[in-house]
């Protein structure tokens, strides 16, 4: 259950009914998920997350827009945001994802946790060479 109301388009305000007009514009769906219904609790915090997203998921940059997806899968199964690993998943298919991409990402996530973990555990110090 979410700690904060999902706003329903009948109980949103004007300038919540812009951001969430803004994301049917964006994304080409009437579609506005729970994420961006929760945080319209505070339509401040709407409005500045859904401008830093567009920002660095969607505007042109040098990582295409498969790639991004893949590493905010990645991101949210390592810090264990279910919500955001569905998502993601869900766009990143839609952007062409294959099974095979997925299991791999996941194998990557995976590995990466485990041997961040030993490498922290060991206290493994840092490699001159690594250091820019």
């Amino acid at each position: 259950m979410a700690t904060a109301p999902i706003i329903s388009d009948e109980q949103a305000s004007p300038e919540i009914r812009a951001v969430f007009d803004d994301i049917r514009a964006v994304r080409g769906t009437d579609f506005v998920n729970n994420f961006w219904r929760v945080l319209a609790a505070d339509p401040h915090t709407l409005k500045r997350t859904w401008e830093e997203v567009k920002a660095v998921m969607i505007a042109p940059g040098a990582l295409d827009p498969l790639t991004r997806e893949m590493l905010y899968i990645a991101v949210s199964v390592t810090n264990g945001c279910g919500y955001c690993a569905h998502s993601h998943t869900a766009a990143a298919r839609a952007k062409g994802m294959t099974a095979e991409q997925y299991g791999e990402l996941l194998a990557i996530a995976g590995l990466a946790a485990k041997t961040n973990q030993l490498a922290d555990a060991l206290q493994v110090p840092i490699d001159p060479e690594f250091l820019a």
